[in-house]
């Protein structure tokens, strides 16, 4: 029997020098508002059956300040994403159907917090889903990974994750063009990880939950 070789993980020096991760453009990102855009968004994640996920909350800084996220809720398809401010009946409404779908796969990582937050705001349970660091570990990859270390480790790429970007206003009602990158190739990174596994080492995703853990990134 074979035995699999796991890359030991990288160093931030070993990262920096890595291609960039091409994730999603501008023109590939929507931006859900209108009842048309809900109900395209749900078909074509629907007929997808599996999508990169994650969510993004306007940090907390002072003193006894409450955390009031998840403000934004992404979704990420091969070719296109889709990113929803968490703001009016309409969106959580969305939300929910898609977080809750049996059909759906929600790939992502570090996923405990995030079906935390969902629960608290929207009453929302998660399932099913396949949190990568669960994933990974089973390959074979014994620290916890997040997303950037995950796309250098599987796929050779150095993701972007600015930290001014990470820690801006994401309740805002007007979501910046580097937020919406962020956000959607958070996602998108998710699902490009989870398909080169599936590629080479995972058999295709059950429709039963995985267990998650949460991961630094």
């Amino acid at each position: 029997m074979t035995r699999l070789l796991v890359p030991q993980r990288p160093t931030k020096e070993e990262i920096a020098l890595l291609p960039p991760f091409a994730g999603l453009g501008l023109a590939q990102i929507h931006l859900l508002k209108t009842p048309a855009q809900f109900e395209m968004a749900q078909r074509e994640i629907e007929h997808a059956g599996l999508v990169g996920f994650d969510t993004e909350s306007k940090p907390t800084f002072a003193r006894g300040e409450l955390a009031s996220g998840p403000h934004v809720v992404q979704f990420a398809l091969r070719e296109q994403a889709f990113v929803v401010r968490v703001d009016d009946s309409a969106a959580r409404e969305f939300i929910k159907r898609i977080v809750e779908s049996k059909d759906v796969v929600k790939v992502g990582f570090g996923l405990e917090s995030d079906r935390a937050a969902l629960l608290g705001k929207l009453g929302a349970s998660i399932r099913p889903v396949v949190d990568l660091a669960d994933a990974l570990r089973k390959t074979g990859f014994r620290h916890q990974l997040g997303a950037k270390a995950a796309v250098a480790m599987v796929l050779g790429r150095r993701l972007q994750k600015s930290r001014s970007v990470t820690t801006s206003n994401w309740a805002r009602q007007t979501l910046l063009p580097k937020q919406l990158l962020y956000a959607a190739n958070d996602a998108y990174a998710a699902l490009a990880v989870f398909e080169a596994l599936g590629l080479h080492l995972l058999p295709a995703p059950a429709a039963t939950p995985l267990e998650s853990a949460s991961t630094p990134d």
